[in-house]
């Protein structure tokens, strides 16, 4: 017999089975399911099997601590149910406790009888469904439990996920062919075989096979959360720089919301719990306006999850640029959530808030450790930078490009530098004009402007060498004296960076390359500055030369005339 009836309707409000619990629980009807449960639990207190599917509804909804404490009640009034005990591990996996969920498995499985393979099956759905899956550890497990019990569909259908999380495809459509040989109307087999397709973004492809499915079994409500959540990968993909662009995005979003929202009127679930699902779909699709609907309702019920504050914080950061309310929002969702549960875009947003709230010193590191656990949070991290450099206030923007200008061998490496170096270099000219020391910005923008320099990367040197070189020369100009009443102090510190910049350019000349207007006004400034420093040291023979080259290439300089007119007088 299967573990949950897949695809089958389930019964009326009065069945009180484990089988009615288990079927609402495959068909996505968890406040149904906890209702049966709940009442098994009161009605068959010494079932500890009852315990662990009512624990699973506590994780489903991310309350692990209240699953934990069902799992303990499970144990106390069944203590040899394993299950339990299996629970527990899975509450220990979801807190990142590796060592402590396998000690708890390690019990639960060192006593099972021959044909006992539920906790085989439970521990290999737990390694797929962890914060961190082992889907090498879930294989392993699970084919320990097909080899108990052949004829529970679901045991192939959890290898499948395994494989599918393996990247092994090929081996998750053997396994939920399987499946579906063992039980052909196995609705959640079909439903995981068009997740492959999905799975190598043949979009298209998979929402055919999820339509088809929806045509044989229209009551089976998991199918229209994978349709939901396909449309909005498509959206995800899709451009959004030009208005009709943008407005192509927007349209494929709502198609994917209205989807979620058929998913939510089949399955007839419209708790609290249900609702914090649907805001998370909406969080990911960046669907503030829905989301705002959503919170807002959700803020008002008694004991609602913490993650509410996420909402709230989002919409105040991103839709009302109430980023004082953003910070306020985030510090109770920080206060209120385990940290296990907390996700990239919380300190992602929070560190934004705080941030445009004026408190940098707080903001920074949430932006860091957004970055740390994504990636991919790069270009928002970068455009926070953008916004601040816009502004002017260069002294932020040059620390929130500082973060990603850390991350080598990242695509935004080297990018991420460049901006560093010109918010640094802008900052330091703001405290020079202030009569300030700025010796540090300035020796700071030098520093990530070396590390274009130094790249040897000829598409990084295509994009940023000329620049690079040209703002290293007047950062050093910055730092050094440059006086025609103290000619000595001078020391000469941005000749190089001017005189790798005009080999640079002329080079590009050398292979048949025409000089923009603007390199060509590089080439002079560099011409020009390089001349003067030898002036000023007497070298009036390397002084004229300079000066002579800026002619040759920009005959009505002012300025390298009146010199050579100077040198030559």
């Amino acid at each position: 017999m299967s573990l949950l009836l897949a695809g089958a309707v389930v019964g009326t409000a009065s069945a009180q089975s484990l089988k009615d619990a288990q079927a609402a629980m495959d068909a996505e009807q968890y406040d149904k399911a906890k209702g049966i449960l709940q009442n098994l639990v009161e009605k068959k207190a010494k079932d500890g099997e009852n315990y662990f599917y009512l624990g699973q509804i506590y994780l489903i909804n991310e309350k692990a601590d209240s699953a934990a404490i069902i799992f303990n009640n499970g144990l106390t009034n069944a203590p040899k149910e394993q299950l339990n005990n299996v629970g527990l591990g899975i509450v220990d996996l979801m807190k990142n406790n590796t060592s402590a969920a396998e000690s708890k498995f390690a019990t639960a499985t060192a006593s099972l009888g021959k044909k006992d393979y539920l906790p085989l099956y439970y521990i290999g759905r737990a390694y797929i469904d962890a914060p961190k899956p082992d889907f090498a550890k879930a294989v392993d497990y699970l084919t320990q439990a097909k080899a108990k019990n052949a004829k529970d569909a679901m045991v192939p259908v959890a290898l499948g996920d395994a494989f599918l999380g393996l990247k092994d495809n090929s081996q998750a459509y053997v396994s939920y062919r399987d499946a579906l040989n063992v039980d052909p109307n196995l609705v959640k087999a079909k439903v995981q075989q068009a997740l492959i397709t999905r799975r190598a973004f043949a979009f298209d492809e998979a929402l055919e096979q999820y339509n088809n499915i929806v045509s044989e079994y229209p009551n089976y409500g998991p199918v229209y959360r994978e349709i939901a959540e396909t449309q909005l990968q498509m959206a995800k993909r899709m451009p959004d720089n030009t208005d009709e662009e943008k407005a192509a995005y927007e349209a494929q979003v709502s198609k994917a919301v209205d989807s979620y929202k058929k998913y939510l009127q089949v399955t007839g679930d419209m708790s609290p719990e249900a609702n914090v699902r649907y805001a998370d779909f909406l969080v990911y699709g960046q669907k503030y306006d829905e989301l705002k609907t959503v919170a807002e309702k959700l803020a008002n019920v008694p004991g609602v999850d913490a993650k509410v504050f996420r909402y709230l914080g989002l919409i105040a950061v991103n839709q009302d640029k109430d980023y004082a309310k953003g910070v306020e929002y985030f510090d109770k969702l920080f206060a209120g959530a385990e940290e296990s549960r907390l996700i990239d875009i919380d300190y992602l947003f929070s560190g934004l808030a705080n941030i445009e709230a004026g408190n940098v010193a707080k903001g920074l590191p949430n932006l860091q450790k957004a970055l740390e656990m994504n990636p991919e949070m790069m270009p928002e991290i970068g455009s926070a930078g953008m916004v601040a450099f816009g502004q002017g206030k260069y002294d932020v923007a040059a620390a929130i490009f500082n973060i990603p200008a850390q991350k080598t061998g990242t695509d935004f490496y080297y990018e991420a530098n460049y901006f560093l170096g010109m918010a640094n270099f802008r900052a330091g000219a703001a405290k020079k004009e202030k009569e300030e020391d700025a010796t540090k910005e300035l020796n700071d923008a030098i520093k990530a402007f070396d590390v274009i320099v130094k790249s040897n990367d000829q598409k990084v040197y295509d994009e940023y060498l000329v620049q690079a070189l040209y703002m290293t020369g007047y950062a050093n100009m910055q730092l050094d004296v440059i006086n025609p009443e103290t000619p000595e102090l001078t020391k000469g510190l941005f000749v190089p960076a001017f005189d790798q910049l005009i080999k640079v350019l002329k080079d590009k000349q050398a292979a048949g390359e025409t000089l923009d207007e603007d390199a060509t006004s590089k080439l002079v400034d560099s011409y020009n500055n390089v001349g003067y420093f030898y002036l000023l040291k007497g070298d009036n023979k390397k002084a004229l030369e300079y000066f002579e080259n800026t002619i040759k290439i920009s005959p009505e300089d002012e300025t390298a005339k009146a010199y050579i007119d100077y040198l030559k007088s």
